[in-house]
Protein backbone atom coordinates (compact mmCIF):
# COMPACT_ATOMS: atom_id res chain seq x y z
CA UNK A 1 0.00 0.00 0.00
CA UNK A 2 1.65 3.81 -1.11
CA UNK A 3 2.03 5.56 1.85
CA UNK A 4 2.84 9.55 2.06
CA UNK A 5 6.39 10.53 1.15
CA UNK A 6 7.94 12.11 4.06
CA UNK A 7 9.70 15.57 1.74
CA UNK A 8 11.04 17.82 3.85
CA UNK A 9 9.82 16.17 7.50
CA UNK A 10 11.94 15.68 10.06
CA UNK A 11 9.14 16.00 13.02
CA UNK A 12 8.77 12.01 14.75
CA UNK A 13 5.22 12.81 15.51
CA UNK A 14 4.43 14.29 12.51
CA UNK A 15 5.86 11.27 10.14
CA UNK A 16 3.75 8.98 12.53
CA UNK A 17 0.83 10.63 13.03
CA UNK A 18 0.44 11.04 9.36
CA UNK A 19 1.15 7.72 7.86
CA UNK A 20 4.27 8.25 6.25
CA UNK A 21 6.76 5.92 4.85
CA UNK A 22 9.20 5.46 8.18
CA UNK A 23 12.11 3.42 7.94
CA UNK A 24 12.46 2.02 11.17
CA UNK A 25 15.96 3.20 13.46
CA UNK A 26 15.34 2.69 17.01
CA UNK A 27 17.08 -0.99 16.86
CA UNK A 28 19.64 1.33 16.72
CA UNK A 29 18.54 3.20 19.35
CA UNK A 30 18.10 0.03 21.55
CA UNK A 31 22.21 -0.78 20.96
CA UNK A 32 23.12 2.80 21.76
CA UNK A 33 21.52 2.60 25.04
CA UNK A 34 23.64 -0.84 25.77
CA UNK A 35 26.62 0.85 24.36
CA UNK A 36 27.04 4.07 26.75
CA UNK A 37 25.54 7.19 27.51
CA UNK A 38 27.61 9.54 24.99
CA UNK A 39 27.56 9.95 21.83
CA UNK A 40 28.63 11.71 18.73
CA UNK A 41 27.70 11.15 15.18
CA UNK A 42 29.12 13.04 12.19
CA UNK A 43 26.81 12.74 8.82
CA UNK A 44 26.51 15.10 5.61
CA UNK A 45 23.82 17.34 5.53
CA UNK A 46 20.25 16.14 4.73
CA UNK A 47 20.84 12.45 5.74
CA UNK A 48 18.10 12.11 8.34
CA UNK A 49 20.13 13.13 11.43
CA UNK A 50 17.25 15.23 12.90
CA UNK A 51 15.29 13.25 12.56
CA UNK A 52 16.80 10.71 14.19
CA UNK A 53 17.28 13.37 17.19
CA UNK A 54 13.55 13.68 17.26
CA UNK A 55 13.16 10.20 17.12
CA UNK A 56 14.99 10.12 20.54
CA UNK A 57 13.38 13.00 21.75
CA UNK A 58 10.10 11.14 21.69
CA UNK A 59 11.14 8.03 22.47
CA UNK A 60 12.64 9.42 25.98
CA UNK A 61 9.44 11.83 26.52
CA UNK A 62 7.05 8.60 26.75
CA UNK A 63 5.39 8.74 23.25
CA UNK A 64 4.29 5.18 23.29
CA UNK A 65 1.37 5.24 20.98
CA UNK A 66 4.16 7.04 17.73
CA UNK A 67 6.25 4.00 18.31
CA UNK A 68 3.85 0.91 18.29
CA UNK A 69 4.70 -1.64 15.49
CA UNK A 70 8.52 -0.34 15.51
CA UNK A 71 11.03 -2.95 17.13
CA UNK A 72 11.89 -1.19 20.61
CA UNK A 73 7.90 -1.15 21.70
CA UNK A 74 8.57 -3.68 23.49
CA UNK A 75 11.70 -3.96 25.21
CA UNK A 76 11.17 0.23 26.48
CA UNK A 77 10.03 1.34 30.02
CA UNK A 78 6.91 3.63 29.28
CA UNK A 79 6.56 4.27 32.73
CA UNK A 80 9.69 6.13 32.55
CA UNK A 81 9.44 10.14 30.93
CA UNK A 82 13.00 11.65 31.16
CA UNK A 83 13.60 15.07 30.50
CA UNK A 84 14.84 16.04 27.11
CA UNK A 85 16.87 19.29 26.43
CA UNK A 86 17.17 19.59 22.85
CA UNK A 87 19.71 22.74 21.18
CA UNK A 88 19.34 22.99 17.52
CA UNK A 89 21.78 25.37 15.55
CA UNK A 90 20.47 24.56 12.24
CA UNK A 91 18.60 27.60 12.19
CA UNK A 92 20.19 31.62 12.41
CA UNK A 93 22.58 33.59 10.71
CA UNK A 94 25.81 33.45 12.64
CA UNK A 95 27.98 35.19 10.29
CA UNK A 96 26.94 38.24 12.48
CA UNK A 97 29.44 38.48 15.51
CA UNK A 98 27.50 37.93 18.63
CA UNK A 99 24.77 36.25 17.42
CA UNK A 100 25.76 33.06 18.38
CA UNK A 101 25.25 34.16 22.01
CA UNK A 102 22.01 35.58 21.68
CA UNK A 103 20.81 32.31 19.86
CA UNK A 104 21.86 29.99 22.29
CA UNK A 105 20.40 32.38 25.10
CA UNK A 106 16.84 32.46 23.48
CA UNK A 107 17.22 28.56 22.97
CA UNK A 108 17.73 28.14 26.92
CA UNK A 109 14.83 30.62 27.37
CA UNK A 110 12.71 28.48 25.48
CA UNK A 111 14.34 25.57 27.13
CA UNK A 112 13.84 26.45 30.53
CA UNK A 113 10.05 27.92 29.88
CA UNK A 114 8.90 24.35 28.21
CA UNK A 115 10.56 22.43 31.34
CA UNK A 116 9.13 25.46 34.02
CA UNK A 117 12.63 26.01 35.26
CA UNK A 118 13.57 29.48 36.31
CA UNK A 119 17.61 30.07 35.24
CA UNK A 120 20.02 31.54 37.71
CA UNK A 121 22.91 32.75 35.45
CA UNK A 122 23.78 35.20 32.72
CA UNK A 123 26.33 32.58 31.14
CA UNK A 124 25.01 30.47 28.70
CA UNK A 125 27.36 27.05 30.25
CA UNK A 126 26.16 27.46 33.78
CA UNK A 127 22.25 28.21 32.71
CA UNK A 128 22.56 24.46 30.54
CA UNK A 129 24.69 23.28 33.18
CA UNK A 130 21.72 24.56 36.13
CA UNK A 131 18.76 23.58 33.85
CA UNK A 132 20.16 19.87 33.69
CA UNK A 133 20.36 19.36 37.02
CA UNK A 134 17.31 21.28 38.22
CA UNK A 135 15.10 18.98 35.79
CA UNK A 136 17.12 15.71 37.55
CA UNK A 137 16.28 17.12 41.03
CA UNK A 138 12.59 17.78 40.37
CA UNK A 139 11.87 14.96 38.12
CA UNK A 140 14.14 12.37 39.69
CA UNK A 141 15.38 11.38 36.32
CA UNK A 142 18.31 12.03 34.42
CA UNK A 143 17.72 14.39 31.80
CA UNK A 144 18.72 13.83 28.30
CA UNK A 145 20.69 16.55 26.07
CA UNK A 146 20.55 16.41 22.09
CA UNK A 147 22.36 18.96 20.29
CA UNK A 148 21.48 19.26 16.31
CA UNK A 149 24.18 20.58 13.36
CA UNK A 150 26.13 21.43 16.52
CA UNK A 151 29.23 22.57 14.28
CA UNK A 152 27.09 25.16 12.12
CA UNK A 153 28.09 27.68 13.84
CA UNK A 154 31.77 27.15 12.95
CA UNK A 155 31.02 26.08 9.26
CA UNK A 156 29.20 28.84 8.35
CA UNK A 157 32.17 31.24 8.77
CA UNK A 158 35.45 29.42 7.98
CA UNK A 159 35.59 32.72 5.55
CA UNK A 160 36.56 34.31 8.68
CA UNK A 161 39.03 32.44 10.51
CA UNK A 162 38.57 35.54 13.39
CA UNK A 163 34.64 34.85 13.97
CA UNK A 164 35.12 30.91 13.59
CA UNK A 165 37.49 30.55 16.42
CA UNK A 166 35.37 33.27 18.08
CA UNK A 167 32.21 30.98 17.58
CA UNK A 168 34.30 27.96 18.73
CA UNK A 169 35.92 29.27 21.91
CA UNK A 170 32.16 29.92 23.12
CA UNK A 171 30.92 26.48 21.93
CA UNK A 172 33.66 25.07 23.71
CA UNK A 173 32.20 26.16 26.97
CA UNK A 174 28.63 25.35 26.28
CA UNK A 175 29.57 21.59 25.40
CA UNK A 176 31.90 21.02 28.28
CA UNK A 177 28.77 20.77 30.39
CA UNK A 178 28.53 17.10 28.74
CA UNK A 179 31.48 16.16 30.77
CA UNK A 180 30.38 18.24 33.90
CA UNK A 181 27.12 17.50 34.24
CA UNK A 182 27.33 14.05 33.52
CA UNK A 183 25.64 12.97 37.14
CA UNK A 184 22.82 14.40 35.78
CA UNK A 185 22.33 13.52 32.10
CA UNK A 186 20.82 9.88 31.04
CA UNK A 187 22.12 10.00 27.60
CA UNK A 188 22.77 12.22 25.37
CA UNK A 189 23.79 12.81 21.45
CA UNK A 190 25.62 15.07 19.08
CA UNK A 191 24.92 15.83 16.05
CA UNK A 192 26.79 17.69 13.19
CA UNK A 193 28.57 17.34 9.85
CA UNK A 194 32.33 17.65 10.36
CA UNK A 195 34.37 16.20 12.88
CA UNK A 196 35.79 18.53 14.66
CA UNK A 197 38.87 17.76 17.01
CA UNK A 198 38.52 16.80 20.57
CA UNK A 199 41.34 18.70 21.28
CA UNK A 200 39.86 22.00 19.78
CA UNK A 201 36.35 21.93 20.15
CA UNK A 202 36.03 19.21 22.67
CA UNK A 203 38.79 19.29 24.97
CA UNK A 204 38.43 17.20 27.83
CA UNK A 205 35.63 15.19 26.96
CA UNK A 206 36.99 11.59 27.40
CA UNK A 207 33.59 10.11 27.63
CA UNK A 208 31.99 11.01 24.18
CA UNK A 209 32.05 8.18 22.46
CA UNK A 210 32.43 9.02 18.73
CA UNK A 211 30.12 6.43 16.40
CA UNK A 212 30.89 8.09 13.06
CA UNK A 213 32.61 5.22 11.99
CA UNK A 214 31.72 2.67 13.99
CA UNK A 215 30.00 -0.45 11.65
CA UNK A 216 27.57 -1.11 13.70
CA UNK A 217 26.12 2.45 12.89
CA UNK A 218 26.93 2.86 9.33
CA UNK A 219 23.26 2.89 8.63
CA UNK A 220 22.24 4.45 11.24
CA UNK A 221 20.83 7.55 8.92
CA UNK A 222 20.08 6.81 5.31
CA UNK A 223 18.29 3.84 3.43
CA UNK A 224 20.11 0.32 2.90
CA UNK A 225 18.52 -1.87 -0.34
CA UNK A 226 17.08 -3.55 2.24
CA UNK A 227 15.31 -1.11 3.28
CA UNK A 228 14.14 0.08 -0.03
CA UNK A 229 12.46 -3.27 -0.17
CA UNK A 230 10.92 -3.76 2.29
CA UNK A 231 9.43 -0.46 3.06
CA UNK A 232 9.43 1.66 -0.41
CA UNK A 233 8.49 -1.10 -2.63
CA UNK A 234 5.14 0.50 -3.73
CA UNK A 235 7.32 3.33 -5.19
CA UNK A 236 9.86 1.04 -7.20
CA UNK A 237 7.19 0.13 -9.51
CA UNK A 238 8.32 1.68 -12.92
CA UNK A 239 11.59 3.26 -12.11
CA UNK A 240 15.27 1.14 -12.83
CA UNK A 241 16.89 -0.26 -9.67
CA UNK A 242 20.41 -0.31 -11.65
CA UNK A 243 19.61 3.57 -12.07
CA UNK A 244 18.47 4.25 -8.98
CA UNK A 245 21.91 2.80 -7.09
CA UNK A 246 24.19 4.32 -10.14
CA UNK A 247 22.66 7.93 -8.91
CA UNK A 248 21.95 7.61 -5.68
CA UNK A 249 23.49 4.71 -3.30
CA UNK A 250 27.32 4.19 -2.45
CA UNK A 251 27.52 6.27 0.64
CA UNK A 252 29.73 4.08 3.55
CA UNK A 253 30.86 4.62 6.60
CA UNK A 254 33.02 0.95 6.77
CA UNK A 255 29.38 -0.73 7.25
CA UNK A 256 28.93 -4.11 5.63
CA UNK A 257 25.85 -2.19 3.40
CA UNK A 258 26.52 1.29 1.24
CA UNK A 259 23.64 3.47 2.15
CA UNK A 260 21.37 6.05 -0.16
CA UNK A 261 20.97 9.37 1.02
CA UNK A 262 17.33 9.33 1.98
CA UNK A 263 16.73 13.05 0.44
CA UNK A 264 17.34 12.02 -3.02
CA UNK A 265 15.80 8.84 -2.61
CA UNK A 266 12.36 10.52 -1.30
CA UNK A 267 12.47 13.34 -4.08
CA UNK A 268 13.70 10.44 -6.98
CA UNK A 269 9.90 8.79 -5.44
CA UNK A 270 8.09 12.01 -5.50
CA UNK A 271 9.33 13.49 -9.28
CA UNK A 272 9.83 10.13 -10.79
CA UNK A 273 12.60 12.06 -12.05
CA UNK A 274 16.77 11.33 -12.17
CA UNK A 275 18.39 14.49 -11.16
CA UNK A 276 21.13 15.64 -8.47
CA UNK A 277 18.35 16.33 -5.78
CA UNK A 278 20.76 16.62 -2.63
CA UNK A 279 23.67 18.53 -4.83
CA UNK A 280 21.40 21.33 -6.01
CA UNK A 281 20.29 22.05 -2.46
CA UNK A 282 23.55 23.72 -1.54
CA UNK A 283 26.19 25.06 -3.67
CA UNK A 284 29.67 23.94 -2.32
CA UNK A 285 31.20 27.53 -2.90
CA UNK A 286 33.55 27.09 0.05
CA UNK A 287 34.75 23.87 -1.13
CA UNK A 288 35.04 24.72 -4.91
CA UNK A 289 37.40 27.65 -4.27
CA UNK A 290 39.37 25.68 -1.49
CA UNK A 291 39.84 22.90 -3.64
CA UNK A 292 41.43 25.86 -5.99
CA UNK A 293 43.22 27.10 -3.57
CA UNK A 294 44.98 24.33 -2.55
CA UNK A 295 45.38 23.28 -6.45
CA UNK A 296 43.70 20.18 -6.38
CA UNK A 297 43.15 17.95 -8.98
CA UNK A 298 39.72 16.83 -9.78
CA UNK A 299 41.09 14.52 -11.55
CA UNK A 300 43.03 12.97 -8.46
CA UNK A 301 39.40 13.64 -6.35
CA UNK A 302 38.31 10.05 -6.98
CA UNK A 303 41.12 7.63 -5.44
CA UNK A 304 42.25 9.53 -2.92
CA UNK A 305 43.74 7.60 0.34
CA UNK A 306 43.50 9.11 3.72
CA UNK A 307 44.17 7.71 7.47
CA UNK A 308 41.99 8.04 10.34
CA UNK A 309 43.57 10.50 11.66
CA UNK A 310 43.79 12.68 8.33
CA UNK A 311 40.12 12.29 7.88
CA UNK A 312 39.31 13.89 11.61
CA UNK A 313 41.59 16.93 11.12
CA UNK A 314 38.94 19.34 10.76
CA UNK A 315 39.35 22.34 12.81
CA UNK A 316 38.83 26.14 11.97
CA UNK A 317 43.11 26.58 11.50
CA UNK A 318 43.41 22.86 9.49
CA UNK A 319 41.33 21.27 7.73
CA UNK A 320 42.31 18.48 5.66
CA UNK A 321 40.93 18.41 1.84
CA UNK A 322 40.14 15.02 2.59
CA UNK A 323 38.40 15.14 5.95
CA UNK A 324 36.83 18.23 3.94
CA UNK A 325 35.43 16.52 1.01
CA UNK A 326 34.43 13.05 2.99
CA UNK A 327 32.67 14.66 6.25
CA UNK A 328 30.82 16.74 3.73
CA UNK A 329 29.83 13.68 1.79
CA UNK A 330 31.67 14.53 -1.66
CA UNK A 331 33.46 11.69 -1.23
CA UNK A 332 33.23 8.55 0.63
CA UNK A 333 35.45 5.23 1.87
CA UNK A 334 35.62 2.83 -1.15
CA UNK A 335 37.47 0.27 0.75
CA UNK A 336 39.97 -0.28 3.64
CA UNK A 337 43.42 -0.35 2.94
CA UNK A 338 46.44 -1.89 5.43
CA UNK A 339 50.09 -0.75 5.43
CA UNK A 340 52.76 -1.42 8.19
CA UNK A 341 49.79 -1.86 10.89
CA UNK A 342 48.06 1.26 9.91
CA UNK A 343 44.86 1.23 8.28
CA UNK A 344 43.96 4.05 5.35
CA UNK A 345 40.82 4.74 3.74
CA UNK A 346 40.44 4.89 0.07
CA UNK A 347 38.19 7.95 -1.13
CA UNK A 348 35.79 8.07 -4.46
CA UNK A 349 32.73 9.20 -5.23
CA UNK A 350 29.91 7.68 -3.56
CA UNK A 351 27.61 7.99 -7.03
CA UNK A 352 26.81 9.66 -10.09
CA UNK A 353 24.75 12.41 -8.10
CA UNK A 354 28.09 13.49 -6.32
CA UNK A 355 30.47 13.40 -9.40
CA UNK A 356 28.84 14.94 -11.64
CA UNK A 357 27.17 17.88 -9.68
CA UNK A 358 30.94 18.64 -8.32
CA UNK A 359 32.47 18.05 -11.60
CA UNK A 360 30.12 20.91 -13.13
CA UNK A 361 30.85 22.85 -10.26
CA UNK A 362 34.34 22.81 -10.79
CA UNK A 363 34.22 23.94 -14.07
CA UNK A 364 31.37 26.77 -13.63
CA UNK A 365 33.87 28.25 -11.45
CA UNK A 366 36.64 28.31 -13.79
CA UNK A 367 34.56 29.57 -16.36
CA UNK A 368 32.96 32.06 -14.15
CA UNK A 369 29.94 31.38 -16.52
CA UNK A 370 27.36 28.59 -15.86
CA UNK A 371 25.84 29.49 -19.11
CA UNK A 372 28.95 29.32 -20.92
CA UNK A 373 29.81 25.49 -19.20
CA UNK A 374 26.74 24.62 -19.97
CA UNK A 375 26.98 25.00 -23.96
CA UNK A 376 30.42 23.76 -23.63
CA UNK A 377 29.02 20.31 -22.43
CA UNK A 378 25.71 20.39 -24.62
CA UNK A 379 28.39 20.78 -27.36
CA UNK A 380 30.39 18.20 -26.29
CA UNK A 381 27.72 15.27 -25.77
CA UNK A 382 27.20 16.15 -29.23
CA UNK A 383 30.40 15.70 -30.67
CA UNK A 384 30.41 12.36 -28.90
CA UNK A 385 27.44 11.19 -30.52
CA UNK A 386 28.65 12.22 -34.05
CA UNK A 387 32.19 10.74 -33.08
CA UNK A 388 33.46 13.73 -34.59
CA UNK A 389 37.07 14.27 -32.88
CA UNK A 390 37.85 17.78 -35.06
CA UNK A 391 34.88 18.99 -33.35
CA UNK A 392 36.37 17.72 -30.06
CA UNK A 393 39.57 19.28 -31.04
CA UNK A 394 38.32 22.87 -31.75
CA UNK A 395 35.49 23.26 -28.75
CA UNK A 396 38.85 22.15 -25.93
CA UNK A 397 40.61 24.97 -27.88
CA UNK A 398 37.93 27.63 -27.61
CA UNK A 399 37.56 26.36 -23.77
CA UNK A 400 40.99 26.95 -23.21
CA UNK A 401 41.11 30.16 -24.88
CA UNK A 402 38.06 31.55 -22.27
CA UNK A 403 39.71 30.21 -19.22
CA UNK A 404 41.30 33.80 -17.24
CA UNK A 405 44.69 33.93 -16.75
CA UNK A 406 44.91 34.08 -13.10
CA UNK A 407 43.72 30.42 -13.57
CA UNK A 408 47.74 29.74 -14.95
CA UNK A 409 49.70 32.13 -13.27
CA UNK A 410 48.34 30.14 -9.53
CA UNK A 411 49.78 27.00 -11.75
CA UNK A 412 53.76 26.23 -11.70
CA UNK A 413 54.78 24.51 -14.72
CA UNK A 414 54.68 20.95 -12.70
CA UNK A 415 51.04 21.59 -11.73
CA UNK A 416 50.19 22.22 -16.00
CA UNK A 417 49.55 18.89 -16.89
CA UNK A 418 46.96 18.13 -14.05
CA UNK A 419 45.46 21.09 -14.25
CA UNK A 420 44.86 20.74 -18.37
CA UNK A 421 43.65 17.08 -17.39
CA UNK A 422 41.40 17.86 -14.69
CA UNK A 423 39.54 20.20 -17.16
CA UNK A 424 39.32 17.60 -19.77
CA UNK A 425 37.77 14.98 -17.42
CA UNK A 426 35.42 17.24 -15.48
CA UNK A 427 33.95 18.27 -18.90
CA UNK A 428 33.24 14.48 -19.57
CA UNK A 429 32.98 13.58 -15.56
CA UNK A 430 30.20 16.11 -15.80
CA UNK A 431 27.90 14.62 -18.17
CA UNK A 432 27.67 11.39 -16.08
CA UNK A 433 29.74 9.43 -18.53
CA UNK A 434 31.59 6.52 -17.64
CA UNK A 435 34.94 8.19 -17.43
CA UNK A 436 38.12 6.35 -15.76
CA UNK A 437 41.68 8.23 -15.06
CA UNK A 438 44.78 6.95 -14.17
CA UNK A 439 43.85 3.09 -15.48
CA UNK A 440 46.58 0.69 -14.77
CA UNK A 441 47.10 -1.35 -17.85
CA UNK A 442 50.03 -4.22 -17.97
CA UNK A 443 51.92 -1.60 -19.80
CA UNK A 444 51.20 1.03 -17.45
CA UNK A 445 49.30 4.03 -16.72
CA UNK A 446 47.21 5.70 -19.04
CA UNK A 447 45.64 9.11 -18.10
CA UNK A 448 42.37 9.06 -18.99
CA UNK A 449 39.73 6.37 -20.92
CA UNK A 450 35.81 7.10 -22.00
CA UNK A 451 33.66 4.67 -22.62
CA UNK A 452 30.68 5.90 -24.69
CA UNK A 453 27.99 3.79 -26.65
CA UNK A 454 30.14 0.99 -28.42
CA UNK A 455 33.47 3.34 -28.76
CA UNK A 456 36.28 3.78 -26.56
CA UNK A 457 38.31 6.87 -26.45
CA UNK A 458 41.98 6.76 -24.30
CA UNK A 459 43.27 10.21 -23.70
CA UNK A 460 46.92 10.50 -23.34
CA UNK A 461 48.37 14.20 -21.70
CA UNK A 462 51.60 16.15 -22.11
CA UNK A 463 52.57 18.98 -21.77
CA UNK A 464 54.71 19.50 -24.63
CA UNK A 465 58.10 22.14 -23.13
CA UNK A 466 58.18 18.87 -20.66
CA UNK A 467 57.95 16.29 -22.79
CA UNK A 468 58.70 17.40 -26.16
CA UNK A 469 56.32 17.29 -29.49
CA UNK A 470 54.51 13.75 -30.45
CA UNK A 471 55.33 12.37 -27.20
CA UNK A 472 51.76 11.59 -25.98
CA UNK A 473 51.02 10.03 -28.99
CA UNK A 474 54.04 8.27 -28.77
CA UNK A 475 53.13 6.78 -25.85
CA UNK A 476 49.87 5.38 -26.59
CA UNK A 477 51.16 3.14 -29.07
CA UNK A 478 54.39 1.96 -27.73
CA UNK A 479 52.29 0.82 -24.09
CA UNK A 480 49.25 -0.57 -26.19
CA UNK A 481 46.94 1.27 -23.84
CA UNK A 482 43.77 0.28 -26.43
CA UNK A 483 43.76 -3.16 -25.67
CA UNK A 484 42.53 -3.06 -22.15
CA UNK A 485 39.34 -1.35 -23.79
CA UNK A 486 38.83 -3.35 -27.16
CA UNK A 487 35.71 -5.12 -25.31
CA UNK A 488 33.60 -2.27 -26.14
CA UNK A 489 33.78 -3.75 -29.73
CA UNK A 490 34.32 -1.12 -32.40
CA UNK A 491 37.88 0.71 -33.07
CA UNK A 492 39.46 2.12 -29.87
CA UNK A 493 39.77 6.23 -30.55
CA UNK A 494 43.50 6.96 -29.24
CA UNK A 495 43.50 11.00 -28.27
CA UNK A 496 47.00 12.53 -27.77
CA UNK A 497 46.81 16.04 -25.95
CA UNK A 498 49.63 17.91 -26.06
CA UNK A 499 49.42 21.45 -23.67
CA UNK A 500 51.34 24.59 -24.20
CA UNK A 501 52.39 26.26 -20.85
CA UNK A 502 53.34 28.99 -22.63
CA UNK A 503 50.40 29.71 -24.99
CA UNK A 504 47.78 28.40 -22.72
CA UNK A 505 46.08 26.50 -25.03
CA UNK A 506 46.42 23.15 -26.33
CA UNK A 507 49.69 22.49 -29.01
CA UNK A 508 48.62 19.16 -30.19
CA UNK A 509 45.57 17.31 -30.68
CA UNK A 510 46.63 14.28 -32.35
CA UNK A 511 43.86 11.19 -33.06
CA UNK A 512 43.89 7.86 -34.33
CA UNK A 513 41.87 4.70 -34.48
CA UNK A 514 43.44 1.16 -33.58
Amino acid sequence: MRRKLPVGIQTFRKMREDGAYYVDKTPFIDHLLKDGTHFFLSRPRRFGKSLFLDTLKELFEGSQALFNGLAIYDKWDWSERHPVVRLDFSRGDFTMPGYLHANVMAQLDSQEQAHGVVGRYETAPERLGHLLEALHERDGLRAVLLIDEYDRPMLEVLEDPDLARANRGYLRGLYANVKYADAHIRFSFITGVSKFSKVSLFSGLNNLKDITLDPRYSSICGYTETDLDAVFSPELQGLDRGDIREWYNGYCWLGTERVYNPFDILLLFDSRTFKPHWFETGTPAFLVETLFRRQVRSVGLDGMLASDELLSAFDVDAIATEALLFQTGYLTILREERRAGETFYRLGYPNREVRQGLNRSLLSHMVGDASRRTVHSARLYDLLLADDLDGLRDLFHAFYASIPHQWYTNNDIANYEGFYASVFYSYFAGLGLDVTVEDSTSRGRLDMALRFEDRAYVFEFKVVEQAGEGAAMAQLRQRDYADKYRDAGGAVRLVAVEFSSEAHNIASFETALV
